[in-house]
């Protein structure tokens, strides 16, 4: 649903209806560094803040980042810096309470499971993402884009407050070459009484029954679940198995090869979600017919009422869908990632490649950029998003840079927290979402409005002829 949509207000919705709410764990520091910058006007952030086990850490973030009553609209937002394998001590600690707040926020108030989605291509802020979220209490930890293997390990020694490793994927590296990254509770905490934690439970994101089985069989821990996604769901999806072919209009072509072999994934004994176009009382069923524990729904959650788009974005977007004028396209070159991106289209507004085309290239916040192996054994930085003769200068191709846009600043515009550049161009918003968006036009034709519709009333639309909506 991308960085910021899935809210702790989301989540906290779906949570307080006796299922799972999950929070976007993507790009937090520069959420809440932002957020603050912006006056915090509801005092949510500090009041979280307030909470956070090491009291020190969070009087320094809010010192350097909160504005009282937020800043000019015409100023930019004070930049965090980008991550790296040497993170500096407030950059850790910012990471780590920005983590801690999203998942305060989302519990605060109830016994319902919360729980946070992380993305595996990025690797480097994520020991200390997960470690933030533990510390808040979260329940359960998903990931995807990518093979997730040492997340279990890494949430068994946390609980225990111990160091965790991971290793990073570096493009070029050799075999015996070892990039990896180390967080170290106590380390961190500075010798502070580190409280006791309990470990979540670990879903891997998968979109095959070969991913599925190495996880479960071979990974560094126990899989508690898994959530099986299809090409139909927003956001990354995974690549059509084979060479990449592409239809009429330039979306990738799925066939027989990509559909997941269920029947292998329920002989592995773990609970599974499906997910891609689930979000209806029909697909539901269909999904606990075939032996699943339920659905994992974004699209329709992602233009609710408590969703973290804008107000301004969330009623443009029902508008155009209700009259017919919105459609998803599937991007093979959108994302750094190399990643399949659904993009979301609006008729009568201008195309994501005119914005782009339009846009100067820069890479400032740099989540989606790549490892690679430098001549100097060390480990850089490069991102296709970024200026293409500084791409190139880092020994990346630029042809890998056709047609790719930086999904970083769009994501932050989606959810208001758009940069302004100091030449005056606004960071412009770069929407997602899942193939089938006649899910709105139900929900609101059930509900009898024309502009706006609830979390509470999207799990109304799923379990309509169910009795799971407490």
């Amino acid at each position: 649903m991308g960085a910021g949509v899935s809210s702790w207000a989301l989540a906290k919705a779906v949570s307080v209806c006796g299922h799972l709410g999950v929070v976007s764990g993507t790009a937090l520091d520069v959420i809440i560094a932002r957020r603050l910058q912006a006056g915090d006007p509801e005092g949510h952030v500090r009041r979280a803040l307030d909470s956070f086990p090491f009291p020190e850490m969070s009087a320094r973030i809010v010192e350097k980042y909160f504005i009282e009553g937020g800043k000019k609209e015409d100023e930019p937002f004070r930049t965090v810096p980008m991550c790296t394998m040497n993170f500096s001590q407030p950059h850790l600690e910012l990471i780590v309470a920005a983590n801690f707040v999203e998942v305060f926020l989302s519990k605060e108030g109830h016994n319902g499971a919360v729980g946070i989605n992380y993305l595996e291509k990025i690797q480097v802020p994520q020991l200390a993402s997960i470690y933030g979220a533990m510390l808040a209490g979260v329940d359960y930890v998903l990931v995807g884009a990518g093979i997730p293997r040492e997340i279990p390990g890494i949430l068994d020694n946390f609980a225990e407050n111990k160091e965790a490793s991971m290793r990073l994927n570096v493009l070029g590296a050799d075999k015996e070459d070892i990039f990896k990254m180390t967080f170290d509770p106590v380390n961190f905490s500075c010798g502070a009484n580190l409280p006791k934690l309990n470990r979540p439970r670990f879903l891997a994101i998968i979109a095959s029954a070969v991913l599925a089985q190495t996880l479960v069989k071979k990974g560094s821990g126990k899989v508690d679940g898994l959530v099986v996604e299809g090409p139909s769901a927003g956001g990354h999806n995974a690549m059509p198995r084979g060479v990449l072919k592409l239809d009429a209009s330039g979306e990738p072509i799925y066939g027989p090869k990509d559909d997941v072999d269920l029947e292998s994934i329920k002989a592995l004994g773990v609970p599974f979600w499906l997910a891609g176009a689930y979000g209806t009382s029909e697909r539901l069923k269909e999904a606990l017919s075939m032996g699943a524990s339920g659905i994992q729904a974004g699209t329709p959650f992602a233009f609710c009422e408590e969703s973290g788009l804008t107000k301004e974005i969330r009623e443009s977007i029902i508008r155009k869908v209700l009259d017919g004028s919105a459609s998803v396209f599937t991007d093979p070159k959108a994302s750094p990632t190399g990643f399949p991106f659904k993009l979301l289209r609006l008729e009568g507004s201008n195309s994501e490649d005119d914005v782009f085309a339009a846009r100067k290239r820069v890479c400032d916040l740099g989540y989606l950029r790549h490892l690679y192996r430098k001549e100097d054994n060390m480990a850089g930085y490069r991102c296709p998003a970024e200026p293409v003769d500084e791409y190139v200068k880092k020994g990346g191709i630029a042809e890998e840079t056709a047609g790719c846009k930086c999904l970083c600043n769009g994501l932050m515009a989606n959810i208001g927290l758009a940069q302004r550049r100091s030449d005056g161009y606004l960071e412009l918003p770069l929407l997602t979402a899942g193939k089938e968006l006649s899910i709105v036009k139900d929900i609101l034709k059930e509900k009898g409005a024309s502009r706006s519709y609830s979390a509470k009333d999207v799990l109304g639309h799923i379990l309509k002829d169910n009795r799971l909506l407490q």
